[in-house]
């Protein structure tokens, strides 16, 4: 990649007049019509698109030159990774696993100085020439093994960040820590060795016993959510904390309900009572059901639980400021293809199983209806069995 043609007036003025348009037809319009390197830029310019929510502030940086697609999408988004660098300082970070970038430079705004670490030569181009243009003289770069640069270091490291390659051949998906590039059980021992903190992205899929297995040292959890879905699942190591110190928060990053934090001798110790539908249905947010609260959640807001594996919850009076969906039942239907279209005549409405008998598009298949309007039905077991429920959204 020759960045000399990303510089050129013309190329920046051509990606700045068509950041609105469809790539594939500009390749077509302008074909033989450019004096630089037409793919190049149309590859930019579908790079910018992508990214204008993702990283809004990098999108809008026209110096700045974006990877293919791939690399993109795997990278944190600019508001995850400020949330990430939120209370971490220091004089040195590093980012074992540097890829677009995107996480050591908003990790580095706390840092004298930032190690950005990554195997392949190219991306290791493209963010040293982004990154000390957005923070000239703070980074250093290392092509090749952060771990083989971490073993060799003497400089005290404040902060070691890693976010492994989570693919395999194939695109297969990995979901274990031991699974991961690099092995972060394996050297657990060393980044220890090297750091006062260790902050660890992991994949949302994980799941938190098996990782609290493979590394019993984390002390923290954080799910992190954005609009209530689950973005990024990330573990925390301080070595001046308490060693049998153990938390998990779940964060939504676009909500005003306050963080759910909890231990899991808490959950372990709550009481979960089961109770029939009463006037409201409650569903916890995702970032909370992938937490684990399953008992906590009911305790703590007063409400009851439908049944063991349903993970939806009950209550005579609404509450404004519980961290999830509420729904008022308007009434109990019977699954009759009769009575469910004369509810819903146009065939319209929201619907939501959760530990049915029957998943959401299987319903609506079977009742030839489509997600729509403003009525919910709500198919659930509960401790007499699965019900169907038409309700109202509350909040």
């Amino acid at each position: 990649m020759d960045f000399k043609e990303f510089n050129s007036d013309e190329f920046k003025h051509f990606v700045q007049d068509h950041l609105h348009e469809d790539p594939a037809l500009l390749l077509f319009k302008y074909q033989g019509k450019v004096a630089f390197d037409l793919k190049l830029a149309v590859q930019q310019i579908a790079a910018r698109q992508k990214a204008a929510k993702k990283l809004l502030e990098w999108s809008k940086n026209l110096d700045l030159i974006f990877p293919p697609s791939l690399s993109l999408e795997q990278s944190s988004s600019e508001q995850t990774a400020k949330f990430k660098a939120k209370g971490l300082s220091g004089k040195c970070m590093v980012d074992l696993t540097g890829g677009f970038g995107v996480d050591s430079y908003y990790l580095s705004q706390g840092f004298e100085k930032a190690v950005y670490c990554e195997q392949q030569a190219e991306l290791v181009r493209l963010a040293r020439y982004n990154l000390n243009l957005l923070q000239a003289d703070r980074f250093e770069f290392v092509e090749g093994d952060g771990l083989e640069f971490l073993r060799k270091t003497e400089h005290p490291v404040d902060l070691i960040y890693a976010d492994p390659a989570r693919r395999g051949a194939n695109n297969q998906k990995f979901f274990k820590l031991k699974d991961g590039e690099p092995d972060l059980v394996k050297v657990w021992s060393l980044l220890q060795q090297k750091t006062q903190r260790i902050l660890l992205k992991v994949s949302p899929m994980i799941d938190l016993t098996q990782a609290w297995m493979e590394l019993p040292d984390i002390q923290k959890i954080q799910i992190v959510s954005v609009k209530n879905e689950v973005k990024e699942v990330l573990l925390h190591w301080e070595k001046d904390k308490a060693e049998k110190s153990r938390t998990i928060e779940a964060v939504d990053l676009e909500s005003t309900h306050p963080n759910f934090e909890f231990t899991p001798s808490e959950e372990n110790e709550a009481r979960s009572h089961g109770e029939e539908v009463q006037k409201f249905l409650v569903e916890p947010t995702t970032g909370i059901l992938k937490a684990g609260a399953f008992n906590l959640f009911g305790q703590r807001f007063g409400l009851k639980k439908l049944e063991k594996n349903s993970h939806l919850y009950t209550s005579e009076l609404f509450e404004a400021g519980i961290p999830g969906r509420v729904f008022e039942v308007l009434q109990e239907i019977s699954p009759k293809k009769q009575e469910i279209r004369a509810l819903f005549p146009s065939g319209k409405v929201n619907v939501i199983c959760r530990n049915y008998v029957t998943d959401a598009e299987e319903l609506k298949k079977r009742f030839s209806l489509k997600d729509g309007g403003e009525g919910y039905l709500i198919g659930t077991k509960t401790r007499s069995g699965p019900k169907l429920f038409f309700c109202k959204r509350r909040q």
